[in-house]
């Protein structure tokens, strides 16, 4: 029995959602396939991806070169930038019809708490929400990548829901699977972004012709973890949804600064 509501049976007389995928693990990852093979059987899917492993690229724009869209051999498009790059390219000039939703994922790795800044699958649907797109972000969270099959029905029904029951407004929701079977899931919670303790140090090396360079280190562990958290929930075998927003005002600090200017 599924843990979470099914739609299929309600969304037979409506029309196929189009549906924007993207990522930013490259259009040859395997949470991309098994993501755009499981949504094409409740909509419309139209895969346009970075051509390479853009990790961490967060929500850049490139701007000093034009960019080539191509097709691979199983129909997804692949565009030689940025995650953010290809929904912006997609919905303002390649697609004929703005789609229904833009769904970034499956990302081999979670993406949580202040993972989010950098994750350029968060920034996939981040540029979607602020073209006025509802989109959806979804990570496996681990990097076993195990159980894709998992995360990909979770999108599935979050996809079904949102064609029975829209929002009323565009949302950008942040959605982490625990890597294991679909039947061990608890089921779904709806969280905060926690915390984590500062990164790793940078590893500092010396290459073969005696140059240094450095690799950043690894983030470090979850410091804000309660049950309320993204963290907490997958830790828990939760399926955890985060409601973000883009407003980067610190609007409790906004009095101080002007008292601070002597205003």
């Amino acid at each position: 029995m599924s843990r979470f509501t099914s739609y299929a049976s309600e969304t037979l007389a409506i029309p196929l959602m189009r549906i924007l995928l993207s990522n930013d693990d490259g259009y040859f990852a395997p949470g991309i396939e098994i993501l755009a093979r499981t949504l094409a059987e409740v909509a419309e899917v139209t895969v346009v991806a970075p051509e390479r492993d853009h990790s961490g690229a967060s929500n850049s724009l490139t701007l000093d070169r034009p960019m080539l869209l191509r097709r691979s051999a199983n129909g997804y498009y692949f565009v030689n930038g940025t995650p953010t790059d290809c929904v912006h390219l997609a919905v303002t000039g390649m697609l004929d019809a703005q789609p229904d939703m833009v769904v970034s994922g499956i990302n081999l790795g979670a993406n949580m708490g202040d993972d989010t800044i950098y994750s350029g699958t968060v920034a996939a649907a981040t540029e979607g929400y602020l073209l006025g797109v509802p989109s959806l972000a979804i990570s496996l969270a681990s990097k076993r990548g195990e159980h894709f099959e998992t995360a990909a029905r979770v999108a599935r029904e979050l996809v079904e829901r949102f064609q029975t029951e829209a929002f009323a407004e565009p949302v950008l929701l942040n959605v982490n699977v625990p890597d294991i079977p679909y039947a061990a899931l608890k089921g779904l919670r709806v969280t905060r972004l926690g915390r984590r303790h500062k990164a790793e140090p940078a590893v500092k090396q010396q290459t073969p012709r005696g140059q240094t360079v450095y690799w950043v280190g690894a983030a470090g562990p979850a410091q804000d973890s309660g049950e309320d958290t993204d963290f907490g929930a997958v830790e828990d075998g939760y399926v955890s949804l985060t409601p973000l927003q883009m407003d980067l005002t610190h609007n409790a600090q906004i009095a101080g600064v002007r008292r601070w200017l002597g205003r």
